[in-house]
Parts: structure tokens; sequence; C-alpha cells
């Protein structure tokens, strides 16, 4: 007795058709309980009838499939991609194979290729980085965790704008929170001055690794290493941490996510369609959310410190350049060349080196050793003028220019490289 190999859905529809010729059912009941037409059905059951169950195995079992790649190509392919193309991944390597090679070959298949082969892991595969939980820290203030948001935050009916956010790592409450136009140095100087202003000094700053914070150019060689922003932490004594991962600051992460969901509707209910206006709903809206999430920490004195009588925060929180005084006592900041105006000698300020500062309201002011000088651009400077007693003005004015006189013919100007006088006369 011969042994037909046949898949479950062939089994049914050899069940199904004999019930259809022991006229236990009707074709039309076949086709539908076999999810097909009727004609189908019609044709399964005369190749049953006229070869037996074998009729009713597929035509494409042991054939090769007309999709198949051809013999050859796949090893053609590994060796062109181990060979130059190691470190690509499949979609630049299927590109490269193209072009240059004629090698053409489905993306999927040169995926596969490299998957198989152990060249390229799929994302699906890649190890996943695991992130250890750390602790929380122990008092409120003693770890902040600071970042900026962009998002639609108005839902259209504002601009479109960033949300700085200070989070307390020790009881996940938002300390502070400040709309601006954009992440830049002017606008963290302005929300650093109101978070100081509210709380105190924190101990340590934990942002990411924006530009604000971080000298992100490698082999950078002129400044200090450190950004306005980092200049001015360190003058109020807080230690700046960057993150390395978002992971690693996500209490920060997590509150966006809450505040994206939660304050644009409120502010949606509130109808606020400016940045003034939702700054100044943001206190009572950040009162109502620590009161529902904010958490106690597990010591309950405070790590902020106030500020100190030598820190001025107006002087802080700005801009500071060195610059090189010229012999004539200028130097140029942003394309203005600045002129200092002294009453004492000048020759102690030749070749100094002297501090710039411009504030967030864009004044220059430029001090030596502390002090401040006078400084003038050049496009408003005053020109110089000389003082005459009132005597003298007419006699001043009664001076005429000195004529300049003709050389004569036997000038030294008026020889030839002979040193003998030239042929012709001088003409005046």
């Amino acid at each position: 007795m011969e042994r037909i190999p046949m898949s479950n859905k062939e089994l049914s529809k050899y069940e199904e058709l004999r019930k259809v010729h022991e006229k236990r059912q009707t074709m039309a009941q076949a086709a539908e309980n076999l999810n097909m037409s009727l004609r189908q059905a019609k044709r399964l059951s005369k190749s049953l009838r006229t070869f037996g169950a074998r009729g009713l195995l597929s035509k494409k079992v042991g054939k090769a499939s007309n999709r198949q790649v051809p013999i050859g190509s796949r090893e053609i392919a590994l060796s062109l991609i181990q060979e130059h193309y190691a470190d690509f991944g499949p979609t630049l390597a299927h590109e490269y194979l193209k072009e240059r090679h004629g090698v053409r070959l489905a993306i999927s298949t040169i995926r596969n290729i490299m998957i198989k082969n152990e060249i390229w892991i799929s994302k699906t595969h890649r190890r996943k980085r695991i992130f250890q939980l750390r602790p929380r820290r122990h008092r409120e203030g003693e770890l902040i965790q600071l970042d900026g948001s962009e998002h639609e935050w108005f839902e259209g009916r504002g601009p479109y704008c960033t949300l700085i956010s200070f989070i307390d790592d020790a009881t996940s409450k938002i300390m502070f929170l400040k709309f601006v136009k954009s992440e830049n140095v002017v606008d963290y100087f302005s929300a650093m001055e109101g978070y100081i202003e509210k709380h105190g000094r924190p101990v340590t700053l934990y942002p990411d690794k924006h530009g604000v914070f971080r000298v992100n150019r490698e082999g950078a060689l002129s400044g200090t290493g450190m950004t306005q922003f980092g200049r001015a932490m360190k003058e109020l004594d807080i230690q700046l941490i960057c993150a390395n991962t978002p992971q690693a600051k996500g209490r920060v992460e997590r509150r966006h996510r809450d505040l994206q969901d939660r304050l644009v509707k409120a502010m949606r209910l509130q109808k606020i369609v400016t940045l003034e206006d939702a700054n100044a709903f943001l206190p009572s809206f950040i009162e109502d959310f620590n009161k529902r999430f904010g958490r106690p920490p597990q010591d309950a004195s405070n790590a902020h410190r106030p500020l100190l009588l030598t820190q001025n925060l107006s002087r802080i929180f700005c801009r500071k350049t060195e610059r090189r005084l010229c012999k004539n006592l200028t130097l140029q900041y942003k394309n203005v060349i600045y002129q200092i105006i002294t009453e004492r000698s000048s020759y102690a300020l030749r070749k100094a080196t002297v501090e710039v500062l411009e504030s967030r309201e864009g004044i220059v002011i430029i001090e030596y050793r502390g002090k401040e000088l006078r400084a003038v651009p050049y496009h408003q400077m005053q020109a110089r003028t000389e003082e005459v007693s009132a005597k003298e003005l007419m006699e001043r004015l009664s001076v005429k220019p000195k004529c300049n006189s003709k050389p004569g013919r036997y000038h030294p100007w008026k020889r030839n490289f002979r040193g003998s006088p030239p042929k012709t006369s001088f003409c005046g």
C-alpha cells in the first residue's frame, strides 16, 4: 500500500470531497467549508475521482520556485560583500552591488545572506543595553535633572517653543519650569536665575550633552574648555555633570512625557496662546502636579544653599570673554571695534588682557582687573578736537597752509640714474 504524505489542508480537502462523493453533503457546502469557489471545488473533485488522493497534492511540491535566486548568485554576492562591504548595512550593500557589480538581488536576499553568514545583525537580535537602577539622592536639591523639551505646546494656537524643566532627583518634584523660544545659553541663564531666586543653589545639575553645557567639538584648542553656562556654574559652586544617555536622566524624560499630556491639555482649557501667559500659569500647575506625584525625600534636610554676598547673578549670568588690547587701546568684539578712553597714561594698558561682559540685554562692559573701563564703539567715536581760546581763534583761522615748493633743476630728484641733469627743463 502506497503512503502519500499530505498536509493538514490537503487532508481537509480530502475529507470534505469524500462527503460529496458519498452524497452526505452538496458541492456548494463543501466549497463553503473549504473557503473556495464552487468551480475550484468541482475541479478538485474531478481530480480526486481520476487520480485518487494523489490528485489533491500540490503540483509545486519538489519543484524549484519561480522566484528562486539563480545558482551561484548568492556565492558571488557573499564573496563581494566579504571583500568590499563587510561593514555595510544591507540596503547600502545592495546599492553598491547593483551599481558597481551588476548583482541584481533583492534587498531581502542580501539581508538574509549577511545575517546567515553573521556579517550583519538585525536590530531585533542585537544585544540590548541594560541600564541598572540608580538609587535616588537623599536630600532635596542634591541632584537636579535639567533638560529642555521642544514640542507643540500650544497645539498650533501659539508659537513652537521649548519648555525648560528642573526635576529633583530625590522627590521627583518639578522644581521650576519656564517656556522659552529655544535651547540657547541666554534662555538657560534666565531659567537658572529664576530657579536660584526661588530655591537657592543646588549641589549638582544633571543635564545632557547639549552644546550649552559641554564643548562637543573634538580637538578644540582655543578657549578654556568650558561653555558660558559651565563657567557660570563654576562661579556659583554648582557641580555640572552631563549624562551619557537619555536613560541616565530618566526622571526628567518621563516628566516631559507627563507634561506633554497634562500641561498641554491644561493650557488648552485655559485658552493660553502666548509664552507670557503660559509662564504665568506654570506656578499653579506645578503646585497641583507635585501634590499628586511628588514623594517625600529620605532625608528631610534641604541641600539648597543661599547665594553668597560676592555672587551677583546679573554679573554671573552673562557672556564673558577675554580680549587683548592693541597698542592704540582698541579691541574687537562681535565685529565691532571698541576704543578704550582713559585719562591716565595709556602705556600700562597696551597689550593688556581685559574681560568683555555682555548682558542678556546686549549691553557690553569691558573690565580690567575688576574695574570697568570706559569704552566707545568705533563708529560712535567723536573726532578729536583741539581747544583754542577766543584770543587765538582769529589767528588760527588766518594761518595759510604752506605751498609745496617745486624742486630745482639740479635737485637729486631731477637727476637720471647716471647722476647727470635731465636734458629737458622742468615745467611747473
